[in-house]
């Protein structure tokens, strides 16, 4: 009974993980297209009020930026590029495709 109770537990924890990437993901396309909206934005600017709109563009830009930054860190917290585990799954195949190599003698 205590495993199965362990069991649903991962489970629980597994199906939040792959919420909380899901909502990130959603929030980093909405970040990309409003990056590109704006960059497009201060591209055609002019008029009178173009120092005032530039700079709350460009305030606006990096406040997301820094929110998406913050979101990201706490999705793939822990997890790095290249993390132990993968160094050594890599270490073991290459050692097994050695050992499995056949030289002629």
């Amino acid at each position: 009974m205590d495993t199965e109770e362990k069991k649903h537990q991962l489970y629980i924890e597994a199906k939040k993980k792959v919420k909380d990437l899901k909502i990130f993901y959603i929030h980093f396309v909405g970040y990309l297209i409003v990056v590109l909206l704006l960059c497009y934005n201060l591209y055609i600017m002019a008029g009178p009020y173009k120092p005032f709109f530039q700079w709350f563009d460009i305030c606006i830009l990096v406040a997301w930026t820094v929110f998406i930054t913050y979101h990201a860190w706490n999705v793939f917290k822990g997890r790095l590029f290249f993390k132990k585990r993968w160094e050594n799954e890599k270490l073991r195949k290459f050692l097994d495709a050695e050992n499995q190599t056949t030289r002629w003698e």
